[in-house]
């Protein structure tokens, strides 16, 4: 009998759970279907009240941390993307790596936000966001560096909704975005993302002398509606605007095929001080969003943000030609130097022709922060550089304007201490950013036994084809440098006699104003201490690393470079110096074939020595041997491993004179 009830108590509790997860279930049902109409308020409910009652699972994980993440809460969505890693470490899509270093950063923890993109990157390998933060890795002392060029300041305007996207227009007003509603305070229906109200556009006069708003008004004429309208940018003449809503166009609301309201832009003009003859334009989507115009200062070109096909993240900016009847040519996403596959989005041209936008690709503070790009040639920039503090900060900071004749302008952020969900500062620009490229590499030449310095060395500065750059002497203390070029890879040599000649292999990267510290170490054992003999191998005489080559290949490895380089080295130091180039091959493939294969890296191995070295040819002779000069044991058919018949893959540097 107590076995029955057992049986029965076991049963009744498998009911029980099944209920309660089947309810669960059913919750999550309708909190999905919040979230994927972007519903994220009312979905997030659900899910918290999911989570309270113990229930767990990797895809309530996501969906909750992705309801903060999508908000611009990343404070709150830390421990649910903690929480999705930790239980899931290798299932995790690499994506939610990305957000969740991103989450880190605005608490401030940049060391495990890094160690977090750098599984990030391992996982992507050539994803462009993981490429710039290995590219950048002393990103925040690059910030520190940037940081302090503006002077920021609180604006009156701001409401206790969102305010953002301010523009200026040719009446001496800044528009801008705003939820606040009408001037009853009623707002207009709320929107689910949110449940802030619609936005509108209001204007609001500037006081030049230090850029404070006066009370702003709603923007007269149609153009704004019941759904949102947001980011503008004005003609010169203030006679066009161009500007974001959602898809209404002659009060018809528009969808995509899975039923949501995305983004267009249109284009309106002033009558009788009053917007009408609103139009959407031609290169608009009901599959996909355009938004966030920003106009070159002709007029002739037009910048957006947009997901459309060709697009590489969740947001692109392109540009568009706009011609002289008014019409628009094709659009062009920018390419790889300013998109990533995270948002890049709020894109501003200034009078000079920099590009300003907000980007969580690139590599920031956290959230959203703001970049600047420079002007190369027609329709090419710069890569970018973040403008540092006080613009940017550990949260979203985005839609950057700047009038460069005031050096006055203006942003939006929701950083703490605003009076709503997104502000307006404004701001004054007291010193230039650094927009270009200045690496150094500075050392000291040193011997590698006693650390003593070195005097008088010679230190060759070459590009990685080894073609020589610049040449100098180390001063009397030892010391040398050089100016580099960002994202570039360097040979640093040094030469002196009695010592063996040394070489480093330096990359540059994209951070500016930085400096590498290369301390050039010299060992004795130079030619000039010892007797060199006809027959004597160079290589060893040297202690240069054997010249290894690839599997039935012939061409110069980029390891072998490095030693051929010595070679050369001695040569130009040594004028009656001559060689004879031996190479060889291991007993793989026929005696015939590795002949004339061996023949061929003797023959490439002479053409590098006189092409990259600028010897005379008379100083070198040369020849293959083929597999008949083997080193080891693996002759035809005896078993080696790779390892063992590398060491038969070689060339020889024997003095003849």
């Amino acid at each position: 009998m107590t076995g029955c009830k057992k049986h029965f108590l076991v049963l009744a509790l498998g009911l029980v759970v099944s209920c309660m997860l089947y309810s669960q279930e059913k919750r999550l049902e309708k909190a999905n279907e919040n979230f994927d109409r972007y519903a994220f308020v009312d979905a997030r409910k659900i899910y918290l009240q999911v989570a309270e009652k113990g229930y767990e699972s990797p895809e309530l994980f996501k969906k909750l941390a992705d309801s903060y993440y999508f908000n611009a809460q990343l404070e709150a969505a830390v421990p649910w993307y903690e929480k999705l890693i930790n239980k899931n470490p290798d299932e995790v899509d690499s994506e939610y790596l990305f957000r969740y270093s991103q989450c880190l950063k605005s608490i401030g923890q940049y060391e495990k936000a890094d160690t977090v993109m750098e599984k990030f990157n391992i996982l992507t390998g050539n994803d462009q966001r993981a490429q710039f933060f290995m590219n950048t890795r002393d990103y925040l002392k690059f910030i520190e560096m940037q940081s302090g060029k503006f002077n920021l300041s609180k604006l009156d305007i701001n409401s206790k909704f969102s305010d953002y996207a301010p523009s200026f227009n040719n009446r001496g007003q800044l528009v801008f975005a705003s939820s606040r509603g009408n001037r009853t305070g009623i707002s207009k229906t709320i929107h689910e993302w949110n449940e802030m109200p619609f936005l509108d556009l209001f204007s609001s006069n500037i006081l030049e002398a230090n850029g404070v708003l006066e009370a702003p008004k709603k923007i007269k004429g149609r153009i704004n509606t019941k759904f949102h309208e947001s980011s503008t940018v004005f003609s010169k003449d203030g006679q066009t605007v161009y500007f974001t809503r959602n898809n209404y166009t002659k009060k018809r609301l528009g969808s995509n095929a899975a039923g949501t309201i995305l983004l267009k832009m249109y284009r309106a003009t002033l009558k009788d001080n009053k917007w009408t003859d609103i139009e959407e334009l031609p290169f608009n989507s009901d599959e996909y969003s355009v938004a966030h115009p920003a106009l070159t200062l002709d007029g002739k070109k037009l910048y957006f943000a947009s997901d459309m096909a060709d697009s590489k993240g969740l947001s692109d900016i392109y540009v568009v030609n706009i011609n002289e009847d008014g019409t628009f040519g094709v659009p062009k996403n920018l390419g790889d130097k300013i998109n990533t596959e995270g948002r890049e989005t709020f894109p501003y041209i200034s009078d000079s022709g920099r590009l300003y936008f907000a980007s969580d690709g690139h590599v920031g503070l956290g959230g959203l922060d703001v970049f600047v790009a420079v002007p190369e040639n027609a329709n090419e920039f710069s890569v970018p550089y973040n403008v540092g503090k006080p613009i940017n900060s550990k949260e979203d900071d985005f839609t950057f304007v700047l009038n460069e004749a005031t050096k006055i302008g203006y942003f939006a952020s929701n950083r703490n201490g605003g009076k709503g969900n997104d502000d307006i500062y404004s701001f004054k620009q007291i010193g230039e950013l650094i927009t270009e490229c200045r690496q150094y590499v500075k050392g000291v030449i040193t011997d590698a036994v006693t650390k003593e310095v070195i005097p008088n060395t010679e230190v060759i500065l070459m590009d990685d084809a080894n073609n020589e750059l610049q040449r100098i002497k180390s001063d009397q203390n030892g010391k040398y440098s050089f100016n580099l070029e960002c994202a570039t890879n360097y040979i640093v040599r040094a030469t002196k006699d009695d010592y063996k000649p040394t070489e480093v292999i330096l990359t540059t990267h994209n951070v500016l104003e930085h400096e590498h510290n290369l301390t050039l170490q010299l060992s004795k054992g130079g030619l000039a201490e010892k007797e060199v003999k006809p027959g004597d191998d160079l290589a060893k005489l040297l202690e240069l690393e054997v010249i290894y080559f690839d599997l039935d290949k012939s061409f110069i490895r980029p390891d072998a470079e490095v030693e051929l380089q010595k070679i050369i080295a001695a040569l130009k130091q040594y004028p009656q110096l001559k060689i004879d180039v031996r190479s060889h091959t291991d007993s793989r493939a026929g005696d015939d074939y590795n002949l004339l294969l061996s023949q061929r890296r003797a023959k490439s191995t002479i053409q590098y020595i006189i092409e990259k070295g600028n010897i005379d040819k008379s100083r070198i002779t040369g020849r293959g041997y083929g597999e008949s000069s083997l080193v080891n044991k693996c002759e035809n058919n005896v078993p080696c491993s790779e390892s063992e018949h590398q060491l038969n893959r070689r060339s020889e540097f024997i003095s003849i004179k």
